[in-house]
């Protein structure tokens, strides 16, 4: 049935919710990174002494013996068990009536900004909300079964958009008036401030300013949406007479404005020189880099686009792509990660599919270069320190109905789980 709320190809849909969410004395008990930045053996340990962390929802398998089949199906009653506790124990409580919510985090002094809310389901399938990432079937079939399970989304979709003023306006003056609901800040030092808009009228036009909005692009958490997606659809086959105004047919979301983020460099770190000597790498490296020596104070951080840091035999070189070794036209063949894939890592090291071969491995920039120093001298021999993505090529790939390779993008701050939670009826 069609969606009421829309017809089709007229702008983004975000709307109000009753949010669940944690009583304001335990917001910071509740609040927990997203399930998918650790294992289990990790995530056991982060809950020792915090029974109200929402890992307990996130990855219940914390709550069971060690070994437990991470996807099976007491794992995932154990969720549903864990998250319906919260409530009864009164540590969280759903709003009475619909809000947005603004969620701002400040990492090492830097601010972000967004919106908390519903987005609709028609529009990611509609391609309203881009998407620039592959997705794996496994990934999506354990978030389904959670999300099903729960009867709600535990954790946001992280969304951007092309800066709109209407709506910085309004969540400026909103921030200026009220005071916050939650304002503490994490272990690792992240800033987390929650501002509840309770007002009707300005949630109307909240709403009303993303009609100004032509489309929202995925910047993180490509699985988390498109499980809430078929959970959605999967709703509607067992509801055949939806209106479309039912709360399965939207997904929890943070919108950010995209001059409010940015995203870090993701390196890479390779396990052996694919059978050659470091001479003769470098010398395989030269038909496409210009490589030199690098002569300054510490590790090489890239300064522009398509030049790269290298270490190698404790060493750093500075590594820039010749021309002709790529297509600028091509938003994708354009990407530093791109061009180090298909000029050096395929070619020379033989690594096809940076997915699944083990002898590559990727190191977020909130590491620091250090940390490939570090793996250089326990478990790597080489290392690539990248130039960071930046927003405008996300969105220009995504606008192309193109994908990403990899591992290109690292946000920070992570959203925290638990602040928000979508009920799906």
């Amino acid at each position: 049935m069609q969606n009421i709320f829309k017809e089709k190809n007229i702008m983004a849909i975000f709307k109000a919710f009753r949010a669940v969410r944690p009583v304001d004395e335990h917001a910071k008990d509740v609040a927990a990174l997203p399930y998918d930045v650790m294992n289990s053996e990790e995530a056991r340990e982060m809950v020792k002494g915090k029974p109200y962390s929402f890992l307990h929802v996130d990855k219940a398998e914390v709550d069971l013996p060690e070994g437990t089949d991470i996807y099976s199906e007491e794992v995932y009653l154990k969720a549903k068990e864990n998250m319906e506790k919260l409530v009864t124990d009164g540590i969280c409580k759903q709003d009475e009536k619909p809000c947005f919510y603004i969620y701002k985090q400040i990492m090492n002094g830097q601010s972000q900004t967004g919106l908390v809310g519903c987005a609709s389901i028609d529009d990611y399938i509609e391609g309203i909300i881009k998407k620039h990432e592959f997705t794996r079937a496994d990934k999506e079939a354990d978030r389904i079964r959670h999300v099903d399970y729960c009867d709600a989304n535990t954790g946001p979709i992280f969304l951007t958009y092309r800066e709109n003023d209407e709506i910085s306006a309004i969540i400026e003056t909103w921030k200026a008036d009220h005071t916050p609901v939650y304002d503490f800040v994490t272990d690792d030092g992240i800033s987390n401030t929650v501002w509840v808009v309770d007002c009707d009228e300005t949630n109307e036009k909240l709403t009303e300013a993303f009609d100004g909005v032509d489309y929202l692009y995925i910047a993180d958490g490509h699985h988390r949406c498109a499980s809430a997606v078929n959970v959605g659809k999967k709703r509607r086959e067992q509801n055949p007479g939806y209106t479309g105004a039912e709360e399965f047919n939207f997904f929890l979301a943070v919108a950010f404005p995209k001059n409010e983020l940015r995203i870090m460099d993701y390196n890479r770190v390779m396990k052996d020189l694919g059978g050659k000597t470091e001479e003769e790498f470098i010398e395989a490296m030269s038909e496409k880099f210009t490589v030199e020596a690098f002569d300054g104070e510490g590790a090489y951080r890239p300064e522009e686009r398509h030049s790269f840091g290298m270490y190698l035999g404790k060493k750093w070189y500075k590594a820039t792509a010749k021309e002709g070794t790529f297509n600028e036209n091509d938003p994708v063949d354009s990407l530093d990660v791109s061009i180090l894939q298909n000029n050096c890592i395929t070619p020379i090291f033989g690594i096809e599919d940076p997915r699944t071969d083990k002898r590559i491995d990727f190191v977020g920039g909130i590491r620091g270069l250090g940390e490939l120093e570090r793996r250089c001298e326990n478990d790597m021999v080489i290392a690539f320190s990248m130039y960071p993505t930046t927003l405008e090529e996300l969105m220009d790939i995504a606008d192309a109905g193109k994908l990403m390779p990899p591992k290109s993008t690292w946000f920070e701050p992570k959203l925290r789980s638990g602040l928000v939670i979508h009920k799906l009826a």
